[in-house]
């Protein structure tokens, strides 16, 4: 569905992908992340932060990759059809490096200056990403199909 949403408004799939989506699974986590918090277990609100989009990721992709090459096509590889993918993941792992400094340099503290933080680092990760994919910066995604009437 966000797909064709996406489609419909001419913006791309992969951008879709990391508003929207990441948006909707993220929520659930923040909820979780922000309750804990306000019980004092800051470190376990920063461990679930964390925590869950490293698991997201291994899990969510390792499991299908490991499904497809072991068992349904035994030996086969897959064929990932994003060429921004390297640029994301560094700009994940950038993204995770400068949280755990930031919190670091508050002294390991939960407080309003790192949460306007992370969200200004977050905010830097959806733009850059966001250029990433128009290929603004080089060219990783084919122009989007065009109906001729």
């Amino acid at each position: 569905l966000v797909t064709i949403i996406g489609y419909t408004l001419g913006i791309p799939d992969v951008i879709m992908g990391i508003t929207f989506l990441a948006a909707g699974t993220s929520v659930p986590d923040c909820m979780a992340s922000l309750i804990v918090a306000r019980q004092g277990l800051g470190d376990m609100a920063v461990s679930n932060t964390i925590g869950s989009n490293v698991f997201d990721i291994l899990v969510g992709l390792g499991i299908p990759w490991g499904l497809q090459t072991m068992v349904i096509n035994y030996g086969s590889t897959v064929k990932i059809n994003s060429r921004g993918l390297v640029y994301s993941v560094v700009l994940l792992l950038g993204s995770v490096a400068l949280t755990v400094l930031g919190i670091h340099l508050n002294k390991w503290r939960l407080d309003r200056k790192l949460g306007i933080c992370v969200l200004a680092l977050y905010a830097v990760f959806l733009c850059f990403s966001i250029m990433i994919e128009f290929n603004v910066f080089t060219f990783v995604n084919l122009p989007m199909c065009r109906e001729d009437d």
